[in-house]
């Protein structure tokens, strides 16, 4: 579950590279975003640490790898890792983890407890990833996390639009997961107009994702 953010000032350790922190005080997830924002632009590093030692959890960025890895407790054995499809995706992360933390990372999808499985291919993940839904709530949930990513309803109300806009070659491990959940899900996926992006997905809304959707937006 993730935790809400404390009020009253916070304090976040930056780090590039395994050197030295430079320690913020800030009084709220915007600030401390903003902070990070100027600390990230203006250094070319393999690797950027975002820890908040009040709690013992770090958020690790590697955009050259196009990893990243989330810590809870001092024990780096206890990291997990992402595999981060698009680059622009650095400075979300680190709002979510000044906002909610160690659980606010949740969000990106599926975390893996060793570097080797984010070898597989995007599809190979996002289908392990549906793999551990296993009740329709959850499933529902998951589904509606990917919607309120990219998604749309179309105008005409009667579908969802999954990665509006988005190409084929965007958000392949989110897509793989998705055509899995609606098909345990038995929502009817439907051509996707003339025009369309190549990547978009188009279902059918139906009212269980219709009020899943709804508390995302």
């Amino acid at each position: 579950m993730a935790r809400p953010y404390a009020p009253g000032p916070k304090q976040f350790v930056f780090a590039v590279d395994g050197g030295d922190g430079h320690r913020v005080c800030v009084g709220d997830p915007q600030e401390a975003c903003v902070a990070f924002s100027a600390f990230f632009r203006n250094r070319n590093s393999g690797t950027f640490t975002i820890s908040d030692e009040s709690v013992g959890q770090s958020l690790v960025l590697m955009p050259g790898q196009g990893v990243s890895a989330r810590i809870r407790g001092t024990d780096r054995s206890r990291s997990e890792y992402l595999r981060v499809d698009r680059g622009n995706r650095c400075l979300p992360s680190a709002m979510l983890f000044f906002e909610n933390g160690y659980a606010g990372l949740d969000h990106f999808g599926q975390w893996f407890s060793g570097l080797a499985d984010l070898d597989a291919s995007p599809e190979t993940r996002g289908a392990a990833r549906a793999a551990t839904f296993t009740t329709e709530a959850a499933a529902l949930e998951e589904v509606a996390r990917i919607w309120g990513a990219s998604g749309i309803v179309d105008p005409s109300d009667q579908y969802h639009v999954f990665f509006d806009s988005h190409d084929a070659d965007d958000d392949r491990a989110d897509r793989a997961e998705l055509l899995k959940l609606i098909e345990f899900l038995g929502v009817e996926r439907v051509d996707a107009p003339a025009g369309a992006a190549e990547g978009e997905v188009w279902v059918r809304t139906d009212a269980r994702l219709a009020a899943a959707c709804a508390r995302r937006s």
